[in-house]
């Protein structure tokens, strides 16, 4: 079994940035596949990023890319996601997500462990 809590939340004016973190716990960190979904209200959740268990490969959403990057430190067993230049679009409730799988990374049904979500606001 697999604890995942997320931090970092929180609200910003348009264009700020958070980072977020989410804390992993309960089996080898280093052997998850690590990835960022949201949902906004009335939405369904919707892929943001994903990390390959070494932080070699990385995917996003092309509705972040360029502004959110993800990443992870298997040493602290810890996956981030800085999220720059935000939108009030990205008002969402973010989760963080483990998967034992390489695929499916874009696919909330892939991943079998998730966190209880922290809140993202941005005010226009």
């Amino acid at each position: 079994q697999v604890q995942l809590v997320e931090s970092g939340g929180g609200l910003v004016q348009a264009g700020g940035s958070l980072r977020l973190s989410c804390a992993a716990s309960g089996r080898t960190f280093s052997s998850l596949y690590m990835g960022w979904f949201r949902q906004a209200p009335g939405k369904e959740r919707e892929f943001v990023a994903a990390i390959s268990r070494g932080g070699a490969n990385t995917y996003y959403a092309d509705s972040v890319k360029g502004r959110f990057t993800i990443s992870r430190d298997n040493a602290k067993n810890t996956v981030y996601l800085q999220t720059n230049s935000l939108k009030p679009e990205d008002t969402a409730i973010y989760y963080c997500a483990a998967k034992s799988s390489r695929s499916g990374y874009y696919t909330p049904g892939s991943y079998e462990y998730w966190g209880q979500g922290t809140q993202v606001t941005v005010s226009s």
